[in-house]
């Protein structure tokens, strides 16, 4: 497992705050793909007993960031290019159905609740920091999801945007200008507050195909798809 300092969490900390942690730490690459986590160094990392650390790891493994391998020990998932597209159709199907349920007498709620992620984007986009634009680009999402007042929705949303900052590892993000990405949001941000309904259904398919195709000619090393 590469070296990650981990702050110790207070022994009455629950398995969740550690599992939180650790999805964090996945997100973000700080444990990459393939790493292997022990169990007696991350107790000793958080400063826990092994209880907690296996319940946390025992709730990754289900949520699918984790994968064992018997006699051998536990490990982050690595990402091929079929999960890349697998990850954004499952996000299609369930970020489409959070539209729907906006655009059925939620949208003030939405554009509301997706406006500080937003202005984050944009002000990260002009100083060039990547990684808040990222940050925001989540946000947004996840804000999406949350407004359409299904916690179903919610819980599976959130495996699948750690498994996108997965996708994107180091480089944070695939535009080459991050203004694009965030007058994006911008566009759909309006599209879902007062625009034509089909049109901000259609931004939010054409959003996430552009993001597979982006990733797929970086996982190609730049060239074309085919």
């Amino acid at each position: 497992m590469s070296v990650v300092d981990f702050e110790p969490v207070n022994r009455q900390s629950t398995a969740e705050m550690i599992a939180d942690r650790l999805r964090e730490a996945i997100m973000r690459g700080n444990l990459g793909p393939g790493a292997q986590l022990g169990e007696a160094d991350l107790a000793t990392r958080f400063g826990v007993s092994r209880g907690p650390v296996r319940e946390a790891m025992q709730r990754l493994l289900t949520e699918g960031l984790l994968y064992s391998i018997r006699n051998r020990g536990i490990f982050v998932i690595e990402l091929t290019i079929d999960d890349v597209v697998d990850i954004y159709r499952a996000r299609t199907a369930i970020e489409g159905g959070a539209l729907a349920l906006i655009l059925d007498g939620r949208r003030d709620i939405a554009y509301t609740a997706l406006e500080p992620s937003v202005t984050s984007m944009r002000a990260c986009a002009e100083t060039g920091d990547a990684a808040g634009v990222s940050d925001a680009d989540q946000a947004f999402h996840e804000a999406l999801v949350e407004s359409a007042g299904s916690p179903r929705l919610v819980r599976a949303a959130r495996t699948l945007l750690i498994e996108t900052r997965m996708c994107l590892g180091a480089l944070q993000t695939t535009y080459p200008d991050l203004r694009e990405q965030a007058q994006e949001h911008v566009e759909l941000r309006d599209a879902i507050g007062s625009g034509p309904a089909p049109r901000a259904r259609a931004l939010l398919v054409e959003h996430m195909d552009d993001a597979v195709q982006r990733l797929r000619r970086q996982y190609s090393g730049g060239e074309p798809a085919t």
